[in-house]
């Protein structure tokens, strides 16, 4: 089978990545080129346009940063809107407001094509080894045919609803974990004014109810970075983090009630989106929030 791939940043290039180790042809286009090279290198044919990606492909998946960069993609002249959707399949598997896939769907639909919603729990790593967690919002149809393709993608697979409903899903699993790295950041902050070591401070919160599933692995470095040594890559971006944070109280506010454990937590990533941490992993929040306090305290002996 011939796929689009529209979008090739980190995780749509280990997507990509995936799907060429499964045989499937690929055609991919972004718009800053040389993020296709990779790809391309490896046997990937480069579209010159979004729209183009329908020329040669029944199905055309796309993952972008957030709203503003999906509607770019969508719209214009060359974007996929644009292109001939008749018959079509397009599998979004971008993180956005539930608002704005739907009015995608409306439009993809508008012209033949059929529209699936899938965010994915996970990041890089599980992405290349078909491991993330896949959140399909889409009629019955359009799912029975994504799901072939989203199968070789994910270890797990639940059309949650219609189209809305998954990312909705998507932002309910990552809210309790962007909070969870606040709380980390603060916990360890009251290690640090103990003089506790940290290497034992780490320990001790991985062995106990202090830790997620999720931190033992990243405590180590979280520590690391508190010392101004960081790791070469993010999984997933500050930036990414902020910008989930902020569509999760766009949500709830839309909907009629707040969430004030993710606004606090929001603003914590908004300000630490800042110079060189906005590239960093969003995990290392913990240990921005542990530099922050440590300022904090010096500036008030003085």
């Amino acid at each position: 089978m011939r796929i689009g791939l529209c979008g090739t940043g980190n995780m749509g290039a280990a997507i990509g990545a995936r799907l060429m180790a499964k045989e499937y042809k690929l055609t991919v286009w972004n718009r800053t080129t040389r993020r296709t090279r990779p790809l391309v290198d490896n046997g990937a044919n480069r579209a010159t346009t979004p729209a183009a990606l329908f020329d040669t492909n029944d199905v055309v998946i796309n993952i972008t940063i957030d709203d503003k960069a999906a509607r770019a993609v969508y719209g214009g002249r060359d974007g996929l809107l644009s292109g001939t959707l008749k018959g079509k399949l397009v599998i979004d598997m971008s993180t956005l407001l539930p608002e704005t896939t739907q009015q995608l769907e409306k439009k993809v639909r508008a012209a033949g094509g059929a529209f699936v919603e899938c965010p994915v729990g996970g990041s890089v790593a599980p992405a290349r080894n078909g491991e993330l967690i896949g959140m399909a919002g889409s009629t019955p149809g359009a799912y029975k045919r994504a799901k072939p393709i989203l199968n070789q993608l994910c270890r797990r697979l639940d059309r949650v609803g219609t189209v809305g409903s998954g990312n909705t899903m998507k932002l309910a699993i990552n809210l309790p974990l962007l909070a969870y790295w606040e709380a980390l950041g603060e916990a360890i902050a009251l290690t640090e004014t103990a003089g506790i070591k940290r290497t034992l401070a780490a320990d001790i919160l991985a062995d106990s109810s202090g830790a997620a599933r999720v931190a033992a692995m990243r405590l180590p470095w979280i520590m690391d970075a508190i010392d101004g040594k960081f790791p070469k890559s993010a999984g997933f971006q500050m930036s990414g983090g902020a910008k989930d944070a902020a569509q999760m109280v766009s949500l709830a506010r839309a909907n009629g009630f707040e969430v004030p454990v993710i606004e606090a937590t929001r603003k914590s990533y908004k300000q630490a989106t800042t110079g060189a941490w906005a590239s960093r992993d969003f995990a290392l929040l913990s240990a921005w929030r542990a530099i922050e306090s440590k300022t904090a305290k010096h500036q008030k002996r003085r």
